[in-house]
């Protein structure tokens, strides 16, 4: 098995990162976070497009650039290191139960604009009460901690039995309300169906479950990025702080917590490419894979950031230090699409366990 990235993998990254790098700079993470009622700008959001990274993974014949799920992970991954306020996430999720389920008329017209960059989606996943129930086509309930429903030109609307509905956002008896939550670089919405119409997808378990698998393995390797910016950030301040004429680093205290948190980030980055290849190129070992990558990576998204605020000392806890944004995303990132708790039990339940 070839364990490198080939040409073109290597060339996402590295111009992903570059990209990434210039324009979101940590001062206009934190201006988007705390001042931008949506959290990104158009202007943004269309650099991003003219790449084509939202049809990285759609099929040619639906827009796309017909790319598999490691180039959406490296994407990812680089997004997280970058802590970019984009909808990208939650557009993709929307992206692939689409490509996974809808029809050909549903794919050409929602999949097909969603590749091209000229239409938004997300997900709604998690309900207010009780689980929404769909009356026929009409929706009637609440979907609560939706990302960036807010700029999204429609939903994909998770019900039960592994059913899901399209929903226009812009539709009558939709209403959609900001809401805060931990992390202000990726913002959630309230969303209100009273009998808004919806097109349902059609219900093929497989596919659905390999979709979720894939938004699964992409949030790990988001949570990666997050963790390996926070280990930099540590490394950085050890060697540059000093006491008693040394740099902190010199210490055991730190030099070791250094080495625990690179051992997580190696980790997570390790199961979360693991997971990507065999959704790519082994699909009985996806959902496994992907099991154990958002597990590791939950924790470790959040672990790492937290010990490099312990690296920094004083002036990580303190409002105008970047980091604490970065331990949020983790933390944030830790519980979306079920913890680590709920996938070390998949894990189990896959393997026999």
């Amino acid at each position: 098995m070839n364990f490198d990235f080939n040409d073109e993998q290597r060339a996402i990254k590295e111009s992903a990162r570059d990209m990434l790098a210039s324009r979101y700079p940590l001062e206009e993470v934190r201006r988007l976070a705390l001042e931008h009622e949506r959290g990104f700008t158009d202007e943004q959001w269309r650099e991003l497009t003219e790449l084509g990274w939202p049809g990285i993974f759609v099929r040619e014949e639906d827009g796309g650039q017909g790319l598999g799920v490691v180039e959406l992970v490296i994407l990812q991954e680089e997004l997280g290191y970058a802590l970019a306020p984009t909808p990208f996430f939650s557009n993709a999720c929307a992206g692939l139960l689409l490509a996974a389920a809808g029809s050909d008329e549903q794919r050409e017209r929602w999949l097909r604009p969603l590749a091209a960059g000229e239409a938004r989606g997300t997900l709604a996943q998690l309900d207010e009460g009780a689980p929404m129930e769909p009356t026929g086509s009409s929706l009637t309930g609440t979907k609560i901690a939706v990302a960036d429903a807010g700029s999204a030109d429609f939903l994909v609307v998770a019900v039960g039995e592994g059913r899901h509905f399209v929903v226009e956002t812009g539709g009558e008896g939709v209403r959609v309300e900001p809401t805060r939550g931990l992390d202000p670089t990726r913002k959630l919405f309230a969303v209100h169906l009273h009998g808004a119409e919806g097109h349902q997808l059609e219900q093929d378990p497989e596919a659905t479950d390999r979709a979720y698998c894939t938004m699964a393995a992409a949030l790990a390797a988001e949570s990666t990025g997050v963790a390996q910016r926070a280990l930099d950030m540590a490394v950085e301040y050890a060697k540059d702080r000093k006491q008693f004429d040394r740099p902190i680093g010199a210490y055991q205290a730190i030099s070791h917590r250094c080495a625990q948190m690179l051992l997580e980030v190696e980790g997570a980055r390790s199961v979360s490419y693991y997971a990507a290849w065999a959704l790519d190129h082994e699909p009985e070992s996806g959902a496994l894979a992907a099991a154990m990558a958002k597990a590791y990576a939950s924790d470790a998204g959040w672990r790492v950031p937290a010990s490099s605020l312990q690296v920094h000392g004083g002036i990580g806890f303190t409002w105008e230090h970047d980091l604490h944004f970065f331990l949020k995303r983790g933390r944030a990132n830790a519980v979306a699409l079920g913890d680590a708790r709920s996938h070390r039990e998949r894990v189990a339940e896959l393997a026999g366990v």
